[in-house]
């Protein structure tokens, strides 16, 4: 398993990094737009920041255009390139192309057919929008439980993304993801508990620990 970090803003990632076990980057269009860097700096500078995959997601439309695009894109981020590539017919097509020599992922899948597909196309990630599912198809951890079944015993892994809670992480982990992907406040909120931070203030006001003097 593998938790990765969904943003393309750089002090996010910095802060990702320093937390120790975020395990790479997921970024899309609408995330590198929220950056002023160009795209080809932010990326650059996202690799940097973690030891992990960099996911970027295509955005161009026709088949041509995608592997040029891929290829590209596996040019400014090297060996760390994981391409998203879209559940379309054409996006299929491109995975075809594009996984023998990059590392592929298919993202926005809605169904456990598409991540049939998605797996045959030689794809090593099938994203799933767990929230976004819940609220179109009405049960997104749902969606992650068949797409499981599907892709039991194939070399194609889950990421499951579009996460609004801890509790909908970890649903979507217990129905069968491999991976999450998640916004820096989710990463944050995953590692925290209010039950958590009293139980360690208890220890703290009552407690010794090798650090502390010794009373006099």
């Amino acid at each position: 398993m593998a938790i990765y970090l969904d943003s393309a803003i750089i002090a996010e990632a910095q802060t990702a990094k320093e937390l120790g076990w975020v395990k790479g980057i997921t970024t899309n269009p609408t995330l590198l737009s929220k950056t002023d860097l160009p795209v080809e700096t932010t990326l650059k500078k996202l690799a940097e920041l973690t030891n992990g995959p960099v996911f970027y997601q295509l955005i161009s439309s026709e088949l041509d255009e995608m592997v040029k695009e891929g290829r590209k894109a596996f040019e400014i981020i090297g060996h760390q390139t994981v391409l998203k590539i879209p559940a379309t017919i054409v996006g299929f097509q491109a995975v075809s192309c594009l996984s023998p020599e990059i590392t592929c992922s298919v993202t926005a899948i809605y169904s456990a057919a598409q991540a049939a597909v998605a797996r045959e196309a030689g794809a090593k990630y099938a994203i799933a929008y767990v929230n976004r599912a819940t609220k179109l198809l009405g049960d997104g951890v749902a969606l992650v439980r068949e797409m499981a079944s599907v892709l039991a015993g194939s070399t194609t892994d889950i990421l499951a993304a579009s996460i609004k809670s801890p509790e909908e992480a970890a649903a979507s982990l217990q129905a069968g993801a491999h991976h999450l992907t998640l916004p820096l406040s989710m990463l944050q909120a995953m590692a925290t508990n209010e039950l958590s931070l009293q139980t360690v203030d208890e220890f703290a006001k009552n407690g010794r620990g090798i650090l502390q003097p010794v009373n006099q």
